[in-house]
Protein backbone atom coordinates (compact mmCIF):
# COMPACT_ATOMS: atom_id res chain seq x y z
CA UNK A 1 0.00 0.00 0.00
CA UNK A 2 1.38 3.93 -1.20
CA UNK A 3 1.97 5.43 2.09
CA UNK A 4 0.19 8.95 2.51
CA UNK A 5 2.01 12.03 1.77
CA UNK A 6 1.77 14.40 4.11
CA UNK A 7 4.34 16.41 2.77
CA UNK A 8 4.98 17.79 -0.87
CA UNK A 9 8.36 17.58 -1.92
CA UNK A 10 8.93 20.85 -2.26
CA UNK A 11 7.14 21.96 1.23
CA UNK A 12 10.14 19.16 2.29
CA UNK A 13 12.83 21.34 0.51
CA UNK A 14 11.37 24.71 2.04
CA UNK A 15 11.40 23.55 5.38
CA UNK A 16 15.17 22.11 5.01
CA UNK A 17 16.21 25.47 4.02
CA UNK A 18 14.80 27.19 6.49
CA UNK A 19 16.17 24.66 9.32
CA UNK A 20 19.40 25.40 7.55
CA UNK A 21 19.29 29.43 7.76
CA UNK A 22 18.79 30.15 4.50
CA UNK A 23 15.60 32.21 5.31
CA UNK A 24 16.86 34.22 8.52
CA UNK A 25 17.32 37.91 7.53
CA UNK A 26 20.92 38.73 5.94
CA UNK A 27 22.76 40.79 9.00
CA UNK A 28 22.06 44.98 8.27
CA UNK A 29 25.48 46.10 9.22
CA UNK A 30 28.97 44.01 10.46
CA UNK A 31 28.39 40.80 10.99
CA UNK A 32 28.97 39.77 15.19
CA UNK A 33 28.97 37.05 17.12
CA UNK A 34 25.31 37.11 17.57
CA UNK A 35 24.98 36.37 13.80
CA UNK A 36 27.59 33.48 14.58
CA UNK A 37 25.88 32.57 16.86
CA UNK A 38 22.37 32.14 14.95
CA UNK A 39 24.00 30.84 12.22
CA UNK A 40 25.44 27.66 14.52
CA UNK A 41 22.33 27.17 16.30
CA UNK A 42 20.61 26.28 12.77
CA UNK A 43 23.69 24.01 11.91
CA UNK A 44 25.06 22.38 15.15
CA UNK A 45 28.51 22.29 13.69
CA UNK A 46 31.42 23.05 11.34
CA UNK A 47 32.96 20.40 9.46
CA UNK A 48 36.91 21.07 9.02
CA UNK A 49 39.00 20.10 5.92
CA UNK A 50 42.03 20.50 4.40
CA UNK A 51 41.42 21.83 0.95
CA UNK A 52 42.08 25.34 0.15
CA UNK A 53 41.46 25.36 -3.16
CA UNK A 54 38.60 28.10 -2.70
CA UNK A 55 38.82 28.45 1.39
CA UNK A 56 38.52 26.03 4.15
CA UNK A 57 36.04 24.59 4.48
CA UNK A 58 34.65 25.84 7.80
CA UNK A 59 34.56 29.47 6.88
CA UNK A 60 32.28 28.83 4.35
CA UNK A 61 29.10 27.62 5.66
CA UNK A 62 29.05 30.95 7.50
CA UNK A 63 29.37 33.05 4.37
CA UNK A 64 26.97 31.35 2.91
CA UNK A 65 23.98 32.45 5.08
CA UNK A 66 25.52 35.59 6.31
CA UNK A 67 27.19 37.18 3.26
CA UNK A 68 30.97 38.63 3.84
CA UNK A 69 32.35 38.49 7.58
CA UNK A 70 35.71 38.79 8.43
CA UNK A 71 37.12 35.43 9.13
CA UNK A 72 39.09 36.10 12.11
CA UNK A 73 35.73 36.22 14.24
CA UNK A 74 35.42 32.68 13.93
CA UNK A 75 38.84 31.82 14.45
CA UNK A 76 38.46 34.02 18.00
CA UNK A 77 34.95 32.82 18.80
CA UNK A 78 36.31 29.10 18.40
CA UNK A 79 40.06 29.45 20.46
CA UNK A 80 40.00 32.59 21.95
CA UNK A 81 36.63 32.51 23.33
CA UNK A 82 36.50 28.61 23.94
CA UNK A 83 32.94 28.51 22.49
CA UNK A 84 33.69 25.63 20.07
CA UNK A 85 36.09 23.13 20.21
CA UNK A 86 37.49 20.39 17.37
CA UNK A 87 36.06 16.72 17.84
CA UNK A 88 35.31 14.11 15.36
CA UNK A 89 31.43 14.79 15.01
CA UNK A 90 30.62 15.23 11.49
CA UNK A 91 34.52 14.24 10.45
CA UNK A 92 36.30 16.85 12.10
CA UNK A 93 34.51 19.74 12.90
CA UNK A 94 34.13 22.46 15.40
CA UNK A 95 31.30 22.22 17.76
CA UNK A 96 29.78 24.32 20.13
CA UNK A 97 31.51 23.12 24.01
CA UNK A 98 28.26 22.32 25.41
CA UNK A 99 27.99 19.07 23.75
CA UNK A 100 31.12 17.36 24.59
CA UNK A 101 29.01 15.59 27.17
CA UNK A 102 27.36 13.90 24.64
CA UNK A 103 30.48 12.87 22.16
CA UNK A 104 32.37 11.36 25.89
CA UNK A 105 30.92 8.19 24.47
CA UNK A 106 33.09 8.16 21.17
CA UNK A 107 35.96 9.39 23.10
CA UNK A 108 35.35 6.22 25.25
CA UNK A 109 34.90 3.96 21.99
CA UNK A 110 38.56 5.31 20.92
CA UNK A 111 39.78 1.85 21.46
CA UNK A 112 36.99 0.15 18.67
CA UNK A 113 36.67 2.80 16.22
CA UNK A 114 39.83 4.53 15.95
CA UNK A 115 41.27 3.33 12.87
CA UNK A 116 44.79 2.90 10.94
CA UNK A 117 48.19 3.81 12.71
CA UNK A 118 46.88 6.29 15.95
CA UNK A 119 45.16 2.61 16.76
CA UNK A 120 48.22 0.72 16.22
CA UNK A 121 50.45 2.77 18.24
CA UNK A 122 47.93 2.73 21.10
CA UNK A 123 47.59 -1.08 20.82
CA UNK A 124 51.49 -1.73 20.28
CA UNK A 125 53.27 1.48 22.63
CA UNK A 126 51.18 2.11 24.80
CA UNK A 127 54.10 3.67 27.17
CA UNK A 128 55.24 5.73 24.54
CA UNK A 129 51.72 7.05 24.23
CA UNK A 130 51.87 8.09 27.57
CA UNK A 131 54.69 9.65 27.39
CA UNK A 132 53.25 11.90 24.63
CA UNK A 133 50.69 12.97 26.85
CA UNK A 134 53.54 13.26 29.70
CA UNK A 135 54.91 15.92 27.16
CA UNK A 136 51.74 17.89 26.38
CA UNK A 137 51.13 18.22 29.81
CA UNK A 138 54.75 19.73 30.78
CA UNK A 139 54.66 22.18 27.69
CA UNK A 140 51.69 22.38 25.65
CA UNK A 141 50.13 23.52 23.64
CA UNK A 142 52.16 21.48 20.94
CA UNK A 143 52.13 20.71 17.46
CA UNK A 144 53.26 17.26 16.47
CA UNK A 145 56.36 18.02 14.91
CA UNK A 146 57.25 19.58 18.28
CA UNK A 147 57.46 15.64 19.65
CA UNK A 148 59.42 14.36 16.79
CA UNK A 149 62.41 12.49 17.16
CA UNK A 150 65.57 14.92 16.59
CA UNK A 151 67.04 12.33 14.21
CA UNK A 152 64.00 12.17 12.11
CA UNK A 153 63.87 15.16 9.66
CA UNK A 154 61.07 17.39 9.11
CA UNK A 155 59.47 16.58 5.60
CA UNK A 156 57.78 19.97 5.35
CA UNK A 157 54.15 20.13 5.29
CA UNK A 158 51.36 19.90 7.86
CA UNK A 159 49.95 16.60 6.63
CA UNK A 160 53.51 14.84 7.53
CA UNK A 161 52.61 11.77 9.22
CA UNK A 162 55.11 10.85 12.23
CA UNK A 163 54.70 8.72 15.44
CA UNK A 164 54.52 11.29 17.37
CA UNK A 165 51.60 12.69 15.47
CA UNK A 166 49.38 8.97 15.51
CA UNK A 167 49.90 9.37 18.88
CA UNK A 168 48.45 12.54 19.30
CA UNK A 169 45.34 11.80 17.10
CA UNK A 170 44.30 8.80 19.43
CA UNK A 171 44.87 11.17 22.73
CA UNK A 172 42.62 13.86 20.46
CA UNK A 173 40.01 11.00 19.60
CA UNK A 174 40.17 9.61 23.13
CA UNK A 175 39.58 13.28 24.58
CA UNK A 176 42.87 12.62 26.72
CA UNK A 177 43.67 15.91 24.45
CA UNK A 178 42.13 18.82 22.59
CA UNK A 179 43.14 21.49 20.15
CA UNK A 180 43.71 24.58 22.12
CA UNK A 181 44.72 26.90 18.62
CA UNK A 182 45.59 26.64 14.78
CA UNK A 183 48.42 28.19 13.09
CA UNK A 184 48.34 27.67 9.53
CA UNK A 185 45.52 25.56 10.28
CA UNK A 186 48.39 23.41 12.12
CA UNK A 187 46.55 21.83 15.24
CA UNK A 188 48.35 22.64 18.46
CA UNK A 189 47.50 20.15 20.87
CA UNK A 190 47.32 21.13 25.08
CA UNK A 191 45.12 19.29 28.09
CA UNK A 192 40.95 19.35 27.97
CA UNK A 193 41.45 21.28 30.83
CA UNK A 194 43.54 24.14 29.78
CA UNK A 195 41.03 24.39 26.65
CA UNK A 196 37.69 23.44 27.60
CA UNK A 197 35.61 25.82 30.38
CA UNK A 198 35.62 24.25 33.73
CA UNK A 199 31.61 23.89 33.70
CA UNK A 200 31.75 21.81 30.20
CA UNK A 201 34.08 19.38 31.38
CA UNK A 202 32.36 19.11 35.04
CA UNK A 203 28.84 18.76 32.93
CA UNK A 204 27.90 15.21 33.72
CA UNK A 205 28.68 12.58 31.16
CA UNK A 206 25.75 10.92 29.20
CA UNK A 207 25.23 6.99 28.44
CA UNK A 208 25.54 6.34 25.06
CA UNK A 209 22.27 5.57 24.24
CA UNK A 210 20.78 8.75 25.69
CA UNK A 211 23.67 10.76 24.06
CA UNK A 212 22.53 9.35 20.75
CA UNK A 213 19.05 10.43 21.51
CA UNK A 214 20.21 13.72 22.02
CA UNK A 215 22.62 14.37 18.90
CA UNK A 216 19.60 12.96 16.49
CA UNK A 217 17.66 15.44 18.66
CA UNK A 218 20.16 18.21 17.19
CA UNK A 219 20.23 16.71 14.25
CA UNK A 220 16.89 16.58 13.42
CA UNK A 221 16.23 20.68 14.24
CA UNK A 222 19.66 20.65 11.71
CA UNK A 223 17.90 19.32 9.32
CA UNK A 224 14.07 19.94 9.94
CA UNK A 225 13.41 16.76 8.56
CA UNK A 226 14.94 13.73 7.40
CA UNK A 227 15.07 9.56 7.25
CA UNK A 228 16.82 7.95 9.80
CA UNK A 229 20.29 7.87 7.48
CA UNK A 230 19.92 11.71 7.46
CA UNK A 231 19.78 12.15 10.95
CA UNK A 232 22.30 9.35 11.85
CA UNK A 233 25.07 10.26 9.31
CA UNK A 234 24.90 14.33 10.95
CA UNK A 235 27.01 12.84 13.76
CA UNK A 236 28.09 9.68 12.31
CA UNK A 237 25.99 7.53 14.39
CA UNK A 238 25.65 3.95 13.02
CA UNK A 239 22.01 4.03 11.81
CA UNK A 240 21.09 0.63 13.18
CA UNK A 241 22.02 1.93 16.59
CA UNK A 242 20.26 5.36 15.54
CA UNK A 243 17.04 3.51 14.78
CA UNK A 244 15.66 2.60 18.10
CA UNK A 245 16.57 6.08 19.60
CA UNK A 246 14.43 7.86 16.94
CA UNK A 247 11.56 5.52 17.76
CA UNK A 248 12.10 6.42 21.12
CA UNK A 249 11.87 9.92 20.40
CA UNK A 250 9.01 9.79 18.45
CA UNK A 251 7.32 8.01 21.30
CA UNK A 252 8.32 10.83 23.59
CA UNK A 253 6.31 13.46 21.12
CA UNK A 254 10.10 14.60 20.75
CA UNK A 255 10.21 13.98 17.17
CA UNK A 256 6.72 13.63 14.70
CA UNK A 257 6.49 10.73 11.93
CA UNK A 258 6.07 12.34 8.29
CA UNK A 259 5.55 10.74 4.93
CA UNK A 260 7.23 13.14 2.02
CA UNK A 261 5.95 12.58 -1.37
CA UNK A 262 8.89 10.60 -3.36
CA UNK A 263 10.61 9.86 -0.64
CA UNK A 264 11.24 5.72 -0.33
CA UNK A 265 11.49 5.98 3.64
CA UNK A 266 9.46 7.80 6.43
CA UNK A 267 10.89 10.85 7.85
CA UNK A 268 11.55 12.18 11.29
CA UNK A 269 10.06 15.93 11.83
CA UNK A 270 11.20 17.90 14.05
CA UNK A 271 8.30 20.16 16.47
CA UNK A 272 10.44 23.40 15.64
CA UNK A 273 10.37 23.18 12.23
CA UNK A 274 8.66 25.51 10.06
CA UNK A 275 7.37 26.16 6.60
CA UNK A 276 7.99 29.27 4.95
CA UNK A 277 5.53 30.06 1.75
CA UNK A 278 8.80 30.84 0.22
CA UNK A 279 12.46 30.50 -0.04
CA UNK A 280 14.58 34.14 -1.34
CA UNK A 281 18.38 32.09 -0.75
CA UNK A 282 21.13 33.08 -2.95
CA UNK A 283 24.49 30.90 -2.21
CA UNK A 284 27.51 28.88 -2.81
CA UNK A 285 27.96 26.50 -0.83
CA UNK A 286 30.94 24.70 -0.07
CA UNK A 287 31.06 20.67 -0.68
CA UNK A 288 31.30 19.80 2.81
CA UNK A 289 28.24 22.50 3.91
CA UNK A 290 25.45 20.59 5.96
CA UNK A 291 22.94 21.33 3.51
CA UNK A 292 24.65 19.21 0.90
CA UNK A 293 26.83 16.63 2.45
CA UNK A 294 24.26 14.15 3.02
CA UNK A 295 24.44 13.37 -1.07
CA UNK A 296 21.13 11.23 -1.50
CA UNK A 297 19.26 13.44 0.74
CA UNK A 298 20.78 16.45 -1.74
CA UNK A 299 19.13 14.52 -4.72
CA UNK A 300 16.21 13.67 -2.58
CA UNK A 301 15.83 17.45 -1.75
CA UNK A 302 16.79 18.91 -5.01
CA UNK A 303 16.96 16.58 -7.77
CA UNK A 304 20.93 17.10 -7.85
CA UNK A 305 23.19 14.79 -8.24
CA UNK A 306 26.14 15.68 -6.11
CA UNK A 307 29.58 14.33 -6.23
CA UNK A 308 33.24 15.84 -4.77
CA UNK A 309 35.57 14.95 -7.62
CA UNK A 310 38.81 15.79 -6.10
CA UNK A 311 39.92 12.76 -5.67
CA UNK A 312 38.51 11.03 -9.12
CA UNK A 313 41.94 11.17 -12.06
CA UNK A 314 41.65 14.83 -13.85
CA UNK A 315 40.15 12.95 -16.90
CA UNK A 316 37.57 11.31 -15.51
CA UNK A 317 35.89 14.32 -13.98
CA UNK A 318 32.49 15.72 -14.88
CA UNK A 319 32.40 19.07 -13.37
CA UNK A 320 35.88 19.61 -11.62
CA UNK A 321 38.19 19.51 -9.13
CA UNK A 322 36.11 21.80 -6.55
CA UNK A 323 32.56 22.16 -7.41
CA UNK A 324 30.16 25.11 -5.74
CA UNK A 325 26.80 24.01 -6.01
CA UNK A 326 24.51 27.52 -6.34
CA UNK A 327 21.34 27.69 -4.45
CA UNK A 328 18.75 30.64 -6.03
CA UNK A 329 15.43 30.62 -4.10
CA UNK A 330 15.03 27.04 -3.45
CA UNK A 331 16.54 25.24 -5.97
CA UNK A 332 19.97 24.17 -6.79
CA UNK A 333 20.01 25.98 -10.13
CA UNK A 334 24.06 25.37 -11.27
CA UNK A 335 27.38 24.08 -10.32
CA UNK A 336 30.69 26.25 -10.57
CA UNK A 337 34.13 24.95 -10.87
CA UNK A 338 36.03 27.69 -8.26
CA UNK A 339 39.77 28.25 -7.91
CA UNK A 340 41.45 30.81 -5.60
CA UNK A 341 44.63 32.48 -7.72
CA UNK A 342 45.83 33.98 -4.97
CA UNK A 343 48.81 35.00 -6.44
CA UNK A 344 47.40 37.03 -9.25
CA UNK A 345 44.45 37.87 -7.11
CA UNK A 346 41.60 36.47 -9.21
CA UNK A 347 38.82 33.77 -8.86
CA UNK A 348 38.61 31.28 -11.43
CA UNK A 349 35.78 30.21 -12.62
CA UNK A 350 37.01 26.56 -14.37
CA UNK A 351 33.47 25.54 -15.38
CA UNK A 352 29.95 26.54 -15.19
CA UNK A 353 26.80 24.39 -15.33
CA UNK A 354 23.60 24.97 -15.42
CA UNK A 355 20.41 22.38 -13.73
CA UNK A 356 17.83 21.26 -16.08
CA UNK A 357 14.97 23.71 -15.94
CA UNK A 358 16.90 26.45 -14.56
CA UNK A 359 16.36 29.79 -16.58
CA UNK A 360 20.46 30.14 -17.54
CA UNK A 361 20.29 34.17 -18.33
CA UNK A 362 18.67 34.66 -14.83
CA UNK A 363 20.75 32.13 -13.55
CA UNK A 364 23.96 33.87 -14.96
CA UNK A 365 23.29 37.24 -13.95
CA UNK A 366 22.67 35.83 -10.30
CA UNK A 367 25.68 33.93 -10.17
CA UNK A 368 27.96 36.63 -11.64
CA UNK A 369 26.88 38.88 -8.96
CA UNK A 370 27.19 36.08 -6.16
CA UNK A 371 30.79 35.18 -7.61
CA UNK A 372 31.79 39.05 -7.73
CA UNK A 373 30.90 39.64 -3.62
CA UNK A 374 32.71 35.95 -2.93
CA UNK A 375 35.68 37.16 -4.84
CA UNK A 376 35.69 40.81 -2.44
CA UNK A 377 35.26 38.62 0.28
CA UNK A 378 37.90 36.58 -0.48
CA UNK A 379 40.18 39.62 -1.09
CA UNK A 380 40.69 39.20 -5.22
CA UNK A 381 40.04 42.05 -7.29
CA UNK A 382 38.00 39.91 -9.74
CA UNK A 383 36.56 37.02 -11.18
CA UNK A 384 37.84 35.26 -14.54
CA UNK A 385 35.50 32.80 -16.45
CA UNK A 386 36.75 30.01 -18.53
CA UNK A 387 35.02 28.05 -21.24
CA UNK A 388 34.42 24.75 -19.76
CA UNK A 389 30.24 23.99 -19.19
CA UNK A 390 27.03 25.28 -21.22
CA UNK A 391 26.52 28.08 -18.56
CA UNK A 392 30.04 29.56 -19.08
CA UNK A 393 29.22 32.03 -22.05
CA UNK A 394 26.38 33.41 -20.26
CA UNK A 395 27.66 33.74 -17.20
CA UNK A 396 30.94 35.47 -18.93
CA UNK A 397 28.59 37.50 -20.77
CA UNK A 398 26.79 38.41 -17.40
CA UNK A 399 29.57 39.56 -15.81
CA UNK A 400 30.34 43.32 -14.78
CA UNK A 401 33.13 45.40 -16.55
CA UNK A 402 36.54 44.78 -14.62
CA UNK A 403 35.39 41.86 -13.61
CA UNK A 404 36.69 40.06 -16.03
Amino acid sequence: MTARADLSAAAARRIALAAQGFTDPAPAGRVDRRHLRRVLDRTGLLQIDSVNIVMRAHYMPLYSRLGPYPRTLLDDYAYRDRALFEYWAHEASLVPVALHPLLRWRMARAASQAWGSMARIAGHRPDYVARILQAVAERGPLRASDLEAPDRPRRGTWWDRSDAKHALEWLFWSGQVAVAKRVNFERRYDLPERVLPAEVLAAPTLEEEAAHRELLLLSAKAHGLGTARDLADYFRINVSRARPRLAELVADGRLHNVHVQGWPETAYLHPAAVLPRWVRARALLSPFDPLVWERARTERLFGFHYRIEIYVPAEQRRHGYYVLPFLLGDRLVARVDLKADRAAGRLLVLGAYTEPGSDECTVAGELAAELAIMAGWLGLGSVQVGDRGDLAPALRAAASPGVL
